[in-house]
């Protein structure tokens, strides 16, 4: 096979990343575009090692799944914009069966059900990128903005004071912005925007920038202009609320529709006696949640500076029921010392919640959180390959899989958040 080449294709089940595999003589294929059961033709874009990379043309023999695509579907958060949701669903959960079976070595004893999201004005966090007037995402594997009010996945009101900011800034003279951090609440009621910026801006533009509507604070590199947080209020059910404050630069799980039950999830793998420990921690999503849904102490930890300051604010509005750490995992694990019980064995019901990022957790990160013995470890994941590596080395420790579950925080995209249960045995 060479580049520019066009090829017929019957695509076999889907890829890690976005893209489906078809095969060649033997080679794989791994195609955009594309829906497990169709024949395509598709054009050949790069050959690398034992593998080919292919963009669909054509639907010779379409799936019953195939909808229409967005005007743009290489725009970013839109690769599976072309599959019909409730098979995108189907999809990710065979994505997280297979990573389990190739990469971690272990079979999952049921599929995984993964929760389904509204499509529409999900994201309540986005960076986005400002290339001379344009204002967007990037589009997949380039650096060309395109129009992010396509995707779907901002809410119109959302773009519409992002419009308004961009218009107020070319009216100020403002050309310096070259991105864009957003953050906002449940309801919107708090929109605040981080601007990155390539020269020198001038304080007053920036006073005046925030008084663009839709705005309730906007953070750059000369100071935080009204507010640099949001509140979030996320119902728990039987009348339980928890409040947390979050920076617009801090980490924090981006659907506004699957919050609450991705945190009231987490929460119920919590035994209601013992002690919580909860690794990157972030501005505490997590540790509040147990704390306050399952009555349980939780040491929470985080490394990052921004999201650190919120969790010590939230720890501090949740009464004593959490205690924040500012510390990397790396060394939190590496110097705790649990207080042993009267026996001296370690706790038999502590539960560790880990929340790494991308990459997974550091070989250092994973030896002393296996080093704790904890009686439960509950692994919230956004990446299915490095989740799947940790997965084996958990097991492989004297931990078993006992129940694994996913929740579709990125609609329309291959991202999916799984979180899996492993139970000391």
């Amino acid at each position: 096979m060479i580049a520019g080449q066009t090829l017929s294709l019957v695509i076999e089940k889907p890829a890690a990343g976005g893209r489906m595999i078809a095969r060649v003589d033997g080679q794989i294929v791994l195609v955009s575009g594309a829906i497990p059961g169709e024949r395509v033709t598709a054009r050949v874009e790069k050959v690398a090692k034992n593998v080919a990379y292919a963009e669909t043309v054509a639907v010779e023999e379409p799936s019953p799944d195939r909808r229409v695509a967005f005007d743009d579907p290489r725009c970013g958060g839109c690769l599976y914009g072309h599959i019909a949701y409730a098979r995108q669903l189907e999809i990710k959960s065979h994505v997280i069966a297979d990573a389990f079976r190739r990469i971690g070595r272990l079979e999952l004893t049921s599929p995984v059900a993964v929760a389904g999201s509204p499509e529409d004005g999900y994201r309540m966090r986005a960076r986005l990128h400002v290339r001379g007037r344009r204002l967007g995402f990037f589009r997949e594997g380039t650096h060309d903005v395109c129009d992010a009010r396509q995707t779907r996945q901002l809410l119109p009101a959302t773009l519409d004071t992002l419009d308004r900011l961009m218009a107020a800034a070319r009216s100020l003279g403002v050309e310096a912005i070259q991105e864009i951090e957003l953050a906002e609440n449940l309801d919107a009621s708090d929109r605040v925007v981080a601007l990155d910026a390539i020269g020198a801006v001038d304080p007053r533009a920036l006073d005046r920038l925030l008084a663009t509507d839709g705005l309730t604070g906007l953070v750059s590199p000369f100071g935080v202009h009204g507010r640099a947080h949001v509140i979030d209020r996320i119902g728990l059910g039987e009348g339980v609320t928890v409040e947390l404050r979050r920076h617009v630069l801090a980490f924090f799980q981006g659907n506004r529709h699957l919050l609450a039950s991705l945190m009231t999830h987490v929460a119920q793998q919590v035994a209601a006696e013992g002690e919580v420990v909860d690794l990157y921690a972030g501005v505490g999503l997590f540790a509040l949640g147990a704390a306050i849904a399952r009555g349980v102490r939780v040491t929470a930890v985080e490394g990052d500076r921004v999201a650190a300051a919120d969790l010590e604010a939230n720890a501090r509005a949740a009464g004593g029921a959490v205690v924040p750490v500012h510390q990397s995992v790396e060394e939190f694990v590496s110097s705790v010392r649990l207080q042993p019980d009267r026996a001296g064995l370690w706790p038999d019901r502590l539960t560790l919640i880990v929340d790494p990022p991308r990459t997974g957790m550091s070989r250092g990160a994973l030896d002393g959180a296996l080093a704790m013995r904890a009686s439960r470890l509950v692994y919230v994941s956004c990446d299915v390959a490095t989740l799947a590596r940790d997965a084996r080395r958990i097991v492989d420790a004297g931990y078993a899989v006992t129940r694994a579950d996913a929740f579709d925080m990125f609609p329309n995209t291959p991202h999916v958040e799984t979180v899996v249960v492993f139970d000391r045995i």
